[in-house]
């Protein structure tokens, strides 16, 4: 068998029998496959998607199972445009967490002013992380380490046709969570998307 000059992967001989195909090319590929993962330290690094889900119609929650688990320690959720129907609050709660566990405190801006509010909550039974319509919304937030038994922290940043917002969360419940649910404070969404990436290590 031949072999590459940089990592040695077999290849197949010129003169290598047609019939012997399809073993060289598994050969081959089995052996890029391990020196890539090596190479990557065993991982794979950068944003992974984990789950897409489409939003529906005219809903008044959105359930995300199977979001997160062991295989990464942080996350990434974005919902990209969807449509709410009355300008309030995006409400963010884990699946394992109960009770007035749920903290945020957040600053949002109007187009075309210069004002800047603020705004904080505590002892909630979910947290908020973005600002809805009424129109076109588009957010991302970070989630740390949800599937760990532990506290879990969020950074939310999204914008609608009025309001660009950022918003920190936290929620002080030591429990493991493997999905989210995102609400409304009122009206209903419709359309859009809902991806949720795991950060690889690198």
């Amino acid at each position: 068998m031949a072999t590459t000059s940089n990592y040695s992967w077999s290849t197949p001989d010129n003169t290598g029998y047609v019939k012997d195909g399809a073993s060289s090319i598994r050969t081959l590929g089995s052996a890029v496959d391990t020196t890539l993962f090596t190479a990557l330290g065993g991982a794979y690094p950068g944003l992974r998607l984990v789950k897409k889900q489409t939003i529906g119609s005219g809903v008044s929650s959105v359930t995300v199972t199977g979001a997160f688990s062991a295989a990464y320690e942080n996350y990434r959720i974005i919902v990209s445009n969807c449509t709410a129907t009355v300008s309030n609050a995006l409400q963010l709660s884990y699946n394992n967490s109960t009770g007035s566990t749920y903290f945020h405190v957040g600053t949002y801006w109007t187009f075309g002013s210069t004002s800047i509010a603020s705004e904080t909550g505590s002892n909630l039974t979910s947290t908020w992380i973005a600002n809805t319509g009424p129109g076109v919304i588009n957010l991302y937030g970070d989630i740390f380490s949800p599937f760990l038994a532990a506290p879990t922290y969020s950074i939310g940043q999204g914008v609608s046709p009025t309001n660009p917002v950022v918003r920190y969360g936290r929620d002080t419940a030591s429990v493991s969570n493997t999905g989210f649910t995102l609400t409304p404070g009122g009206g209903t969404l419709t359309g859009g998307t809902i991806y949720v990436y795991g950060y690889g290590i690198s």
